[in-house]
């Protein structure tokens, strides 16, 4: 199988993919023992079923991936990814780099009735009528050589694209849901969405405590740990765990002593620079003053539901996914439907196309300008009296 390790063979590749309408894109990478993470292996194939399809070695001696971020920079041929996400994120973190025009099958699927993020095993069996050997699926793909196998089960996750992607383009254009796919992919497209800044890295740290004095050590403890992971390329987990997080939270440690007392802090945060930083951030956060204490974001239990309403936005939710074929899931969550039940207009269900598909007839129903009613097995709307 043909294995790109040089800058010149990847530059050759990438010049074909320019005169290309697309190129589809695949990558294999590491991040169990590293905060960022370690890009392995990119797959691309052009477009056709004999269409050339290579491997790209992003660990070869002395090849630079320039000639790749300059195809992403091109305009004229599209970059076809599945799930990019995680794709994206290596990308815009190695280089601030994303690839334009983007087209991404699984939020195209979604749109199409494929259900909530298909996978891409799952398409290759629906749309190309094919089977993937996933045997080797969760093999390390840092280690070299690598094996045939490795290879071809590589080498599948961009050749089947192909027919997926031009399934998908046709079904959207027919549909007239393209604008749909392009404004959830400009959430992928977006900086923000892979940018973790340590101020903020306690907004995930689940604890049902609004004491703001707790919130403030929570905040300082996850900004130290987050600051610490990114600065050594190491997980957050492998510095302390969330549990052993809320535990120094409630604990309050202020010397090397009390903080031996832990129960769930690892060994090595016990000593060094990781328990110097950790008791630096339960002193930070004692001393935060009350004015400047963080609080968690309203919950839908602290909000005042019409459940009512909320029983009857179900039901609208579950008649506009059947009507469009579009799992209800991406439409609205739950917390949308008790957001609004609760009056609330700052709602992602409420813009863009879920505003069109679902948003407007569910402002309706909360201002009891329509009614719902069941005939046979389809729930219709009505105008209310």
């Amino acid at each position: 199988m043909p294995t790109i390790t040089t800058t010149e063979a990847l530059a050759a590749f990438c010049a074909k993919a320019k005169t290309q309408p697309y190129v589809t894109v695949d990558t294999e990478f590491l991040r169990e023992r590293t905060y960022w993470s370690k890009l392995c292996l990119v797959q691309m194939a052009l477009p056709g079923k004999e269409g050339e399809a290579v491997l790209v070695d992003p660990l070869a001696d002395g090849i630079s991936l320039e000639p790749l971020y300059d195809l992403f920079r091109h305009q004229g041929t599209v970059k076809v990814f599945h799930a990019a996400r995680q794709d994206l994120e290596i990308f815009f973190t190695e280089a601030q780099v994303f690839p334009l025009p983007l087209f991404d099958t699984q939020v195209a699927a979604m749109v199409c009735g494929f259900g909530e993020q298909v996978g891409y095993e799952t398409l290759v069996k629906k749309i190309a009528r094919q089977q993937l050997d996933k045997t080797s699926r969760f093999t390390d793909w840092s280690r070299r050589p690598l094996t045939e196998a490795q290879l071809k089960y590589a080498l599948a996750d961009v050749t089947h694209l192909r027919v997926i992607y031009e399934f998908l383009s046709k079904e959207l254009k027919k549909s007239g849901r393209e604008q749909w796919v392009e404004e959830e992919e400009a959430i992928l497209l977006n900086p923000e969405t892979y940018i973790t800044r340590p101020e903020e890295a306690w907004q995930r740290v689940k604890t049902r405590t609004t004491s703001g004095r707790f919130l403030a050590i929570v905040r300082e403890l996850a900004r130290f740990r987050e600051g610490y992971a990114q600065n050594k390329n190491i997980p957050r987990s492998r510095i302390f765990k969330d549990d052993a997080l809320l535990e120094l939270a409630s604990t309050k440690p202020t010397s090397m002593d009390e903080l031996a007392k832990s129960r769930l802090l690892l060994r090595e945060a016990r000593r060094g620079d990781i328990a110097e930083g950790i008791l630096q951030a339960v002193k930070e956060g004692l001393e935060v003053r009350p004015e400047d204490m963080p609080c968690v974001p309203e919950e839908s239990s602290q909000l005042q539901v019409n459940t009512a309403l909320a029983d009857l936005l179900r039901v609208l939710l579950k008649a506009k996914s059947e009507e469009t074929g579009v799992a209800a899931k991406l439409i609205a969550s739950a917390s949308d439907l008790d957001r609004i039940a609760a009056g609330k207009r700052d709602v992602p269900a409420l813009n863009g196309w879920r505003n069109e598909v679902f948003g407007q007839d569910a402002l309706r129903l909360a201002h009891g300008e329509i009614a719902l009613t069941a005939s046979g097995g389809a729930v219709r709307i009505v105008l209310a009296d």
